[in-house]
């Protein structure tokens, strides 16, 4: 099929899925390893783009189809049933271009890739604010209850927050149904914990936690600049990223991680 019916499909297609399958199989090119959580973003990224589409290029029976699953099989790591009880599964969900209602499929869609019934945690980033607004209770609410509803479908065990400052976070906790569990804090804007926050957070069993990620792990044009660079002369800039998804699989009783990946979902808005 080559490059050119890989562009076809893509230009067929009116959303792409990427799973980059178990990173810790794939080893760090000899060069460098990816210093910020954005650069790896982007290198898992174009190495499943680049793999998939040599694969996808051999096939010649590759039918046009408007979901297009782009993942490498040998990357993509079950988890074995009988070891469920000894792993944690955990995820933190970033919002880019879509809203609340891209939440579920996302859960859905890791719970699909990891072979697991449930989520034990997931957290979700601050959802982007047009410019000049903040983030308020209101506008977090919607996603909060998508949230909730998971869990109340058995989806999810625990949800928590991401750079909730102490205001914010009591006002999402006295409103929530499903409390969260967990609040992380990027060191990157405080070397120290708000003891504010480390005082309600104690009174109310939250967990804080910290993160090195960026305001933006992927934007739109880096999305489109990946692409473009990926598969030549492709229309990249019909493609939206909606959502990204990292998740963890952690021993538990060691504490060590046997599992990590990402999920992203774009949508084409063709001009």
């Amino acid at each position: 099929m080559g490059t050119d019916g890989v562009r076809a499909l893509l230009e067929q297609a009116g959303t792409l899925t990427l799973q980059t399958g178990n990173l810790l199989n794939w080893g760090c090119p000899r060069k460098k390893c990816p210093s910020t959580p954005a650069e790896e973003v982007r290198d898992c990224i174009q190495k499943t783009l680049t793999e998939w589409s040599s694969k996808i290029g051999q096939d010649l029976n590759q039918e046009i189809l408007e979901v297009l699953e782009c993942k490498v099989d040998s990357a993509i790591e079950k988890i074995n049933p009988e070891e469920r009880d000894e792993l944690k599964v955990s995820a933190k969900l970033f919002i880019i271009g879509s809203n609340s209602s891209s939440i579920r499929d996302a859960v859905d869609l890791a719970r699909s890739a990891l072979g697991v019934a449930q989520l034990d945690s997931v957290i979700i980033a601050p959802p982007p604010v047009e410019d000049g607004n903040s983030l308020s209770l209101e506008y977090l609410q919607p996603y909060w209850q998508e949230l909730e509803n998971l869990v109340q479908n058995r989806k999810i065990v625990a949800i928590g927050t991401s750079d909730l400052d102490k205001t914010l976070l009591e006002q999402l906790y006295l409103w929530a149904q499903v409390k969260p569990s967990s609040n992380q804090v990027n060191l990157a804007s405080c070397c120290v914990m708000p003891p504010d926050l480390t005082a309600f957070a104690k009174q109310f069993d939250i967990q804080l936690l910290t993160h090195n990620d960026p305001k933006e792990l992927l934007g739109e044009a880096s999305f489109q600049e990946v692409l473009q660079e990926t598969i030549q002369n492709m229309k990249a800039h019909e493609w939206i990223p909606l959502w990204l998804l990292r998740y963890s699989v952690i021993v538990k009783s060691r504490g060590i991680i046997k599992s990590k990946g990402y999920i992203l979902q774009a949508r084409r808005n063709a001009s």
